[in-house]
């Protein structure tokens, strides 16, 4: 891969060390132990978000099933809707 882009940042002491040991551990440079650890992250955030975003496509549809179920035509629905849930709890559990 042709890598022609540079990110800078500060880091502390302590950690360049530990990235420049792990580095040698591993045999190579810490340019390329960092740019693993970073698209290892990055992949696993995607995944992450992949799993939260079926799971959002999920509750979307469950909510789906319930939408409409409130009809219109009372314009005072408003200021009745306890009494109007009260009543129709009511016949439910009569049945």
């Amino acid at each position: 891969m042709n890598k022609t882009q540079v990110y800078s940042w500060r880091l502390s002491s302590h950690l360049k060390r530990a990235l420049e040991e792990a580095a040698r551990r591993e045999r190579t440079s810490v340019a390329a132990l960092i740019e693993r650890i970073v698209a290892g992250w990055l992949a696993e955030e995607r995944a992450q978000n992949t799993e939260a975003d079926a799971e959002q496509a999920r509750l979307h549809e469950a909510a789906a099933g319930t939408l409409g179920v409130i009809r219109g035509g009372n314009p005072d629905r408003s200021t009745t809707v306890r009494q109007a849930v009260q009543a129709r709890l009511t016949r439910y559990h009569a049945r």
